[in-house]
């Protein structure tokens, strides 16, 4: 077997959490925020914005046609930083011990080009992947078996010498599929034993 050469990570629910209803609900209130979710194909928009639309404008131009929901829409738009937040400190301070041993960083995710400059600039550790592939930026989404090419092929290492860690199982499936190393995240917990597990990091390094 090729040794692990790298750890590619997505983000949303991976490093930050991603649970955009939990912000609404401290903004407008729950019994709002579910009457905007169930009227507006909110997660539908950010699909589009992470295949490429622009981020602001396409916000905007949703605002502009759905007036009932525009205060919420502008929200998702002038408030980018406080959806997608906070981080999940033990996945952070696990891709941080990675890094530390030497292997490769890659960000892998399904994220729109502009609200994902504007996370990194708000947190450190997304800058300091060693390579950055963002669905918006390539044209491509997960789990299109396209984007696990175009990492290979970018990155210049064979499939087994990734390991990969996404929320969505159909993500982790096409990634496995392709030959990487794959873990399906539902804890920072269980993400630490699958590093310990592929000898990447010590009990210790993995607390």
């Amino acid at each position: 077997m090729t040794e692990i050469r790298a750890v590619v990570f997505d983000v949303g629910k991976v490093l930050i959490e991603w649970q955009p209803e939990n912000h609404y609900d401290r903004i407008v209130g729950p019994a709002r925020r579910r009457a905007f979710f169930d009227a507006f194909d909110f997660y539908g928009l950010m699909l589009r914005i992470d295949a490429g639309a622009p981020f602001a404008t396409t916000v905007s131009a949703a605002a502009a046609a759905h007036p009932d929901w525009a205060e919420e829409l502008h929200i998702l738009r002038d408030r980018w930083c406080d959806l997608a937040q906070p981080p999940i400190a033990r996945s952070v301070r696990l891709m941080q011990a990675v890094k530390a041993r030497g292997l490769q960083i890659f960000i892998l995710s399904n994220f729109g080009a502009d609200n994902f400059a504007q996370s990194a600039a708000q947190f450190d550790f997304l800058r300091d992947a060693d390579r950055h592939y963002i669905s918006a930026r390539m044209g491509l989404c997960k789990p299109d078996p396209a984007i696990y090419a175009a990492v290979e092929r970018d990155s210049g290492l064979a499939p087994d010498a990734l390991l990969f860690v996404d929320d969505k199982s159909e993500n982790v499936e096409a990634a496995r599929t392709r030959g990487w190393h794959a873990h399906l995240f539902e804890t920072a917990a269980g993400w630490a034993d699958c590093l310990v597990d592929a000898g990447l990091l010590t009990r210790g390094e993995a607390a």
